[in-house]
Formats: structure tokens, C-alpha cells, sequence
């Protein structure tokens, strides 16, 4: 009975061994399989792009090109060759030059994407940030519609702009992880709302994986309405999250409205809390961030006065930002010359 009951046992490691390495072969066979296609379709771009400097063709010749290539490849090799996927494969070449050449470690459909974006700043952070945070599709697709680059762009200088472009944006200090907005529109709440803080929290937490999106990469969900007991009467944080790169406990206090002064000093005590009691080895002092839907810039001013530099108020806006807004922001700071 013993002997069958090991051979059980060593049957389902062996299942177990199978599984495993089939999964990582598949895996492995898919990242090759897209290393491959990328190169492919950059290939075939150099080739369409030679062959119209080589004739030196015009506009309307070179739309006929790409009409007759997509039709005869079709007709030949099958899918893959629409018109609109020969001009991104174009577009592909020259815009990722032999100096420049793509990343394996994106899709054919990621560049795509990234090909729809224009400014080549812009560009260049979605496709660092796409490397850095392993962001699918969709999730590409929401950050350039919340206008994640130039929503962090505008509060940077034309070094910060150029380096947040180049590099993404690097997890090295608690400022690095702060929205200024926070884009909410995935609650799909209208405006006015009369949503109590407790419903704006139920929603967030409904939509979670959204939410973890647009804080960042890093951060990880502890609870919501977390209990802390000071002078045995009970207090709750909304919502606490841990940052694995910055190695500590982030605590997001709501706000339905503006947030005021007495929201400073509730959080000031939550952080105290937290860094005391709740931290062990190895933990950094907690960050704590007031979401409100309004701030008066004086009136935090004055509150912060001597608080703890780990402390931040933050807005949330429940629609998308006006990009021709902060475009024309960013566009004023890469005009100044340095001083």
C-alpha cells in the first residue's frame, strides 16, 4: 500500500514536470515567434522604404505601391499584407532606424500602437514605460488615452521632460509614484456625482485592476477600511497598499470633495501610526496620500507646514484631462532655454 501510494505520488510530480515545461516551451516558442515577426515586418518596411528612395517616387506612385503590394502579397502569402499594415511596417522602419532598431521584448500589435503617436517624446516614454511596467494591449491603449506622459510631464522641467521620455518614469523616491491628476474615468461616475467618500471607495475597489493601473507599477493591495486602534477608539484608512520597489506601506485616505486641513493631520497620524506599529525590517517610513477632488494650494501649504515630507495631497479627476492643455504646458518648459 505504501509502495503504490509513493508511486502516486511520483506519478503526479511527473505530471506536475510535464506540465511545467510545456507551459515554459510554449512560452518560450511565442517570444520567439513575435522576435521573429517584428524583425520580419521591420525588414519588409526597409525593403518598401529602399525601393521608393531607390525611384525616388512621389506621393500618389508611392500609394500606389502600397496598393499593389497589399493586393499582389495577399494574393501570394495571404493575411497580414492590408494596406494599413504595410504603411505601419513603413512607418516601423523609418521611425526605428538601424541605430534604433525595436525591442523583442514588444509585440508587432504594441508597435502598432505606438506608432499612432506622433511625438516622438511621447512615443519614446509609452515604449520605455510599455518595457518597464509589461503593460498588454489594453492597458498601452488606457494610458495613452488617460495621457499618462503629459500628465507627469507637467511637473517636470525640459531635463525632467527629456529624461522622463528617454528613461519612462524610474521608481526611486516617493514623488516618483504621484499622480497630478489622478485619472478616475474607468468608474464611469458622471458629473455632478453625489457619491458618498464610502461609494467612491466601493468603486474603486470594483474596479481594482484598474485603479492598480493608473497608481503605477509596484504597488500591491493590503486592504480597504484598514483598523488601527489609538487610545482604544478604532480609526480606519481607506485604503493601504505596499510598494514593492519603495519598499513601503502606501495609505490613500478619500476625499469627496476639497480636502482640508484636518485631512492632513488625520493622515499625518495614520503615517506615525504605521511606522511604529505596523512596519517591520527592512520597511521604509509609509507614504500617505490625501485623494481629494479639489485642493487649495494655500490652505495645503499652511497645513503641511513642518509635516512629515512623506505626506501628499493629490487630485482626482473623474474624466480624461484636456491634452491640448497640458501639450501647450509642456511645449512652454521644452521651449526655455536653460539657465
Amino acid at each position: 500500500m505504501s509502495k503504490e501510494l509513493n508511486l502516486n505520488k511520483d506519478y503526479g510530480n511527473l505530471i506536475n514536470q510535464i506540465a511545467e515545461i510545456y507551459k515554459q516551451g510554449q512560452h518560450n516558442a511565442t517570444i520567439a515567434i513575435n522576435t521573429a515577426l517584428v524583425e520580419t515586418y521591420w525588414q519588409i518596411g526597409r525593403y518598401i522604404v529602399e525601393f521608393e528612395q531607390k525611384g525616388n517616387l512621389k506621393a500618389e506612385y508611392g500609394k500606389a505601391l502600397i496598393d499593389n503590394l497589399s493586393k499582389d502579397l495577399s494574393t501570394t502569402l495571404g493575411k497580414g499584407f492590408s494596406r494599413s499594415n504595410l504603411i505601419y511596417m513603413r512607418l516601423f522602419y523609418s521611425e526605428f532606424p538601424k541605430s534604433e532598431k525595436p525591442s523583442h521584448l514588444l509585440s508587432w500589435s504594441h508597435y502598432v500602437e505606438l506608432l499612432k503617436i506622433s511625438d516622438k517624446l511621447e512615443r519614446s516614454f509609452y515604449l520605455q514605460q510599455t518595457i518597464n511596467e509589461k503593460w498588454s494591449i489594453p492597458e498601452l491603449k488606457r494610458q495613452k488615452k488617460s495621457s499618462l506622459f503629459l500628465r507627469l510631464a507637467a511637473s517636470k522641467d525640459k531635463n525632467g521632460i527629456l529624461a522622463l521620455a528617454k528613461q519612462g518614469q524610474l521608481i526611486e523616491k516617493p514623488t516618483d509614484i504621484l499622480r497630478e491628476p489622478y485619472i478616475l474615468d474607468f468608474l464611469k461616475i458622471p458629473e455632478p456625482y453625489h457619491l458618498t467618500e464610502t461609494d467612491l471607495e466601493k468603486r474603486i475597489i470594483e474596479h481594482l485592476e484598474h485603479f492598480l493601473l493608473e497608481l503605477g507599477k509596484g504597488f500591491a493591495f493590503v486592504g480597504r477600511q484598514y483598523r488601527i486602534v489609538l487610545g482604544n477608539r478604532p480609526h480606519y484608512v481607506d485604503l493601504v497598499f505596499y510598494h514593492r520597489i519603495l519598499k513601503c506601506f502606501v495609505l490613500i485616505d478619500l476625499k469627496r470633495e476639497e480636502a482640508g486641513y484636518e485631512a492632513v493631520g488625520q493622515m499625518n497620524m495614520y503615517l506615525g501610526y504605521f511606522e511604529t506599529e505596523e512596519n517591520t525590517e527592512g520597511d521604509n517610513p509609509p507614504i500617505g496620500i490625501v485623494l481629494a477632488k479639489e485642493k487649495d494650494e494655500l490652505l495645503v501649504q499652511y497645513a503641511m507646514h513642518n509635516i512629515a515630507s512623506q505626506l501628499f495631497i493629490s487630485k482626482y479627476q473623474l474624466y480624461l484631462p484636456n491634452r491640448d492643455e497640458l501639450r501647450a504646458l509642456i511645449e512652454k518648459q521644452l521651449s526655455e532655454e536653460k539657465k
